[in-house]
């Protein structure tokens, strides 16, 4: 596990993009972390890194999920604030975007991790306010993620 710590959105950002830069076709993001922590701010990092470019990326609180293609990669951002269960899960065609090949970042896990159908290999991503504008991030998913610097 690897923890950072960062002051401002742009920082967040900035490290999310490193992250973005390591992220495979198929690689599945779970965020955990309330309300304004950043994890919008951390998608849009995501998006940058892998070339998709981050500045269409919002929250997809209303869609719940909002695809971003570019480049030949695809970013599938999901939002489960609302969702309440296994039938909530799937009419949103979560289990098929799990197979079609996409980076899937996925806000408010939490709703969904007793459900136990996230891939083993997801990587955990936990942002904690420590200040106004900083956070702590702590990302588990492997070496590829320990040494993100600045």
């Amino acid at each position: 596990m690897a923890v950072y710590q960062t002051n401002s959105p742009e920082e967040t950002e900035q490290l999310a993009r490193r992250a973005g830069e390591k992220l495979r076709d198929r690689d599945v993001v779970a965020y955990r972390g309330g309300m304004g922590m950043g994890k919008t701010a951390f998608t849009r990092g995501l998006a940058a890194g892998m070339g998709i470019g981050g500045e269409l990326v919002s929250s997809p609180t209303f869609a719940i999920i909002n695809e971003y293609r570019k480049n030949g990669r695809r970013l599938c951002h999901f939002d489960l604030y609302r969702i309440d269960g296994y039938d909530d899960l799937y009419s949103t065609g979560f289990f098929d975007y799990l197979d079609c090949g996409a980076v899937l970042a996925i806000e408010w896990s939490e709703n969904i991790e007793g459900l136990d159908v996230l891939p083993k290999e997801t990587i955990w991503i936990a942002i904690s306010q420590t200040g106004e504008n900083s956070r702590s991030i702590q990302i588990e998913g492997g070496e590829r993620f320990e040494n993100l610097g600045s």
